[in-house]
């Protein structure tokens, strides 16, 4: 009998040994396993911070509608900007149907009392449900919103919401939204005294200049080999080829790193990853984050730009970067063909993440200039957009930063910016 439990009990202690090196191993369900093989992502450098992508999902400005066509402004990280759209995010949206877009006076509606959230060029639904209390619908999950347009009926007797598709053909409208006339009132008074914007062919001017914060940073740089340690399941078989052009290239075979000392900017291709999932573009902007997150991290406050197919397999994800100092609110920061900086680009193929591309640049947050500037408004801003008409047809107009590198570091530099309809961005000098 002794015997008998004595066997019991090893056998038992056994099991239990087995049952803790699992948890050792694997960790509880829901945490990263400690084992990694080289296709995971894993963090192994100390770089810049971690952020989660519900901080990334917000308009790039809100419109107010005052009624009798008039209308103002509001950027990110502004008070009235962040009072508005916090109380959005907390209304619920359902009852979705769908119209063909062309069937409705937009026109007319702005000129109505009404707020506009604009998205740019879209926000997976799956990811705006991260943010916003928009209810499940398959009638328009699988869509991306570029717009929300909330307004009160002509005679004021009800509240219609409508989001609008990026492809730019549709719009859905949530018949059933818990919002009252009265909380759209509430929210288009903030912009009663703000700046008066005029609507014109589909973008705002103010006709006041604006204020905008100039800024000197100093700067620090990621190191190629900070990089490679990071990249790499193991950087030490890594080898190193010298372009003509003076850029360099480290490979182990399978991924390749390019680094433009030149530029400080890199380019990492690891075109034989192997495919995880589905060309989803929420589940992508996901993993984007993610592999940044572990993989040299954010420098600084970003936003979503967009998420676009390139075929049925393959997609691009790219995040704006955002810069801006209190009341003034934040602006983007302009991406330029002779200086990359502002924009963090990631290339996927069913869910895995093929390229990557990004500054070496990072603020340490030391401000070496300071002062206020103010961008022309009214009649002057339009002469400068003048000659652009002739070029394109302009889709979007708003105030961003140009940034530039002097002795002392990064220089951001407020001026307007014109995108136009042939996906050019001009920069009004």
């Amino acid at each position: 009998m002794k015997e008998n439990l004595k066997s019991l009990l090893l056998a038992l202690l056994v099991v239990c040994s087995l049952i803790q090196s699992y948890f050792m191993i694997y960790r509880l369900p829901g945490s990263d396993p400690v084992v990694k093989t080289e296709n995971d992502y894993i963090r192994t450098e100390d770089m810049g911070e971690e952020l989660q992508v519900e901080g990334m999902l917000y308009p790039s400005q809100i419109a107010l509608h005052l009624g009798d066509n008039r209308h103002t402004v509001f950027y990110p990280e502004s008070t009235f900007y962040n009072l508005i759209y916090s109380r959005l995010k907390g209304r619920q949206f359902d009852g979705f149907q769908r119209y063909a877009v062309e069937n409705v006076d937009w026109k007319d509606i702005r000129s109505r009392i009404g707020v506009e959230l604009d998205f740019g060029r879209g926000i997976p639904v799956a990811l705006l449900q991260k943010v916003m209390q928009i209810a499940s619908d398959p009638l328009f999950e699988g869509e991306s919103i570029s717009r929300l347009l909330i307004y009160n009926t002509e005679n004021e007797d009800q509240v219609r919401v409508f989001f609008f598709s990026s492809q730019g053909d549709v719009v859905y409208e949530a018949t059933k939204a818990d919002l009252t006339i009265q909380d759209v009132r509430q929210q288009v008074d903030f912009g009663k005294d703000w700046i008066p914007y005029t609507l014109e062919n589909g973008y705002y001017i103010p006709e006041k200049p604006i204020d905008m914060i100039e800024t000197g940073m100093t700067i620090g740089l990621y190191t190629t080999e900070q990089m490679q340690r990071s990249l790499f399941f193991d950087a030490s078989i890594t080898r190193y080829i010298r372009e003509k052009d003076g850029s360099e290239i480290y490979t182990d075979s399978k991924r390749s790193l390019q680094v433009k000392q030149d530029r400080n900017w890199i380019n990492y291709t690891d075109p034989a990853a192997p495919a995880t999932g589905e060309n989803n573009p929420g589940k992508n902007a996901l993993s984007a984050v993610d592999f940044v997150n572990q993989h040299g991290g954010w420098n600084g406050q970003y936003r979503l730009e967009r998420t676009e197919g390139v075929d049925t397999e393959r997609h691009t994800v790219v995040f704006k970067q955002y810069y801006g100092l209190g009341q003034y609110g934040a602006f983007p920061i302009i991406d330029l063909s002779t200086f990359h900086y502002g924009e963090i680009t990631l290339e996927m193929r069913q869910g895995t993440i093929t390229g990557y591309e990004r500054s070496l640049i990072y603020p340490k947050g030391e401000a070496f200039k300071k002062r206020v500037v103010q961008l022309e408004g009214g009649d002057k801003l339009r002469e400068q957009i003048a000659g652009l008409k002739q070029e394109s047809r302009i889709v979007q107009l708003y105030p961003a930063y140009v940034p530039s590198l002097t002795k002392e570091g990064l220089l951001l530099k407020p001026m307007w910016v014109a995108e136009l309809e042939n996906g050019a961005a001009r920069v009004l000098q």
